[in-house]
């Protein structure tokens, strides 16, 4: 399966006290959601030009602690039942939990973004057993401990051959090719050397025939490359290289800042109309 036509745009919405760029935006310190701020930034996203929206309870930045499952789902289930009446785009949870997989896809999310690729107990079966498309993505190591000292022989090998073997076992669990996305996980268990040469193989990702998804936006690797060290300095450095992944055939781009990535993403569809 290849992907057809312009990326899509997934606007982030982190349901977090600590995430690293927006962290405590849409939760208040009791642990609540702050409902109005998640509506007016989902209804931005979509304005802008978002056809998914990313939730995510449980920050997955370096360092990042867990949080406990029912905790995870409740804050899941109240954005879920706030923004699926209101907004006709796919709505995703960014999860690794199997009771927040059965929760989600009951109301209405249709695409389950786990960052440790179905790799916690019972996660493939929640996830074959939802129906919903997953995304797969390669972590070294995990949020705790994944950036102490990430190393790598061949990173592109390695990433490839990790997102085959979970390609392998989702499949063997009953979910079928056209509902697996991957993702190579830039920053996750990686040094900006190995973020660089994996963004440089995207076409080898693309290559593997199923839809890749991205996410780079103001990542620390944008900080090494520009010197801007707070997270929302780095909108232009993000955007420039979704226009660059775009051109490298990737299916989604995961981001903060949709609407800045969409005129990127315009200017390079211009120019590539006139070649």
């Amino acid at each position: 399966m290849r992907w057809q036509g312009a990326p899509a745009l997934m606007g982030v919405l982190n349901l977090t006290a600590d995430s690293f760029s927006d962290g405590g935006e849409l939760l208040a310190p009791n642990g609540r959601l702050k409902r109005e701020a998640l509506l007016r930034r989902a209804d931005a996203f979509v304005a802008e030009g978002a056809t998914y929206l990313d939730l995510g309870a449980e920050s997955t930045r370096p360092g990042a602690r867990g949080l406990g499952a029912e905790e995870e789902c409740a804050r899941i289930e109240e954005a879920l039942k706030l923004l699926a009446p209101r907004f006709d785009v796919a709505l995703s949870v960014d999860s690794s939990t199997p009771m927040v997989f059965e929760c989600a896809a009951a109301l209405g999310a249709t695409l389950i973004n786990d960052v440790r690729a179905l790799g916690r107990p019972g996660a493939l079966a929640a996830a074959a057993a939802s129906g919903a498309t997953v995304c797969l993505m390669h972590m070294q190591g995990s949020p705790e401990s994944m950036q102490d000292a990430p190393h790598y022989e061949d990173v592109v090998a390695e990433v490839i051959a990790f997102l085959e073997a979970r390609v392998q076992a989702a499949r063997e669990a009953g979910i079928d090719d056209t509902r697996i996305v991957l993702d190579p996980g830039f920053g996750f268990g990686k040094t900006l050397t190995h973020n660089l040469a994996l963004f440089r193989a995207l076409p080898r990702f693309v290559g593997l025939g199923y839809p890749v998804l991205i996410g780079v936006s103001r990542k620390r690797m944008l900080g090494q490359l520009t010197g801007r060290e707070a997270a929302k300095d780095r909108v232009v450095a993000g955007s420039v290289l979704a226009a660059e992944a775009a051109r490298q055939g990737v299916a989604i781009i995961r981001t903060h800042d949709v609407g800045a990535t969409r005129d990127a993403l315009a200017v390079i569809k211009a120019l590539e109309a006139t070649l």
